[in-house]
Parts: structure tokens; sequence; C-alpha cells
């Protein structure tokens, strides 16, 4: 039995759309930034690899973020 999405049940362009996607974002930039902070200073990583890893799990917490907002 799978529940009503709000985002469904208020059409396109609503404010539980908006929600939606600003979780997304914040739980990507969040995931991102602790990653490179970690690399960068805790770990003394070069600049190009502490990038690289915050872009992958920037990516692997957006990509995470989104499916558990379709849950």
């Amino acid at each position: 039995m799978k529940r009503d999405r709000t985002s469904q049940a208020a059409g396109q362009g609503s404010v539980g759309t908006m929600k939606h996607w600003r979780y997304i974002a914040l739980h990507t930039v969040a995931a991102a930034a602790f990653i490179f902070l970690l690399q960068r200073y805790a770990l003394s990583a070069t600049l190009e690899s502490s990038l690289l890893w915050a872009l992958t799990f920037g990516g692997c917490a957006a990509g995470l973020a989104y499916m558990q907002s379709n849950r």
C-alpha cells in the first residue's frame, strides 16, 4: 500500500515540490562540505583530491536524498 505524495496531490510547481528539491540540495551541500573539510584539513589531502571526493559524495548524497523523498 503506497501513500499519496503531497507533491502529486498539490500539482506541479507547488510548495511540496519546492521542499522536495530544497531537501535534496541541502543534503547534497552538507555531505559535500563535510567530506571536503574532512579530506582537506583533517586528512591533509590535496585540493584536487578533496574536490573530487566532495563531488562524489555530494552526488551520492543527492541520489540517496532523491530516493528517500520519493518513498
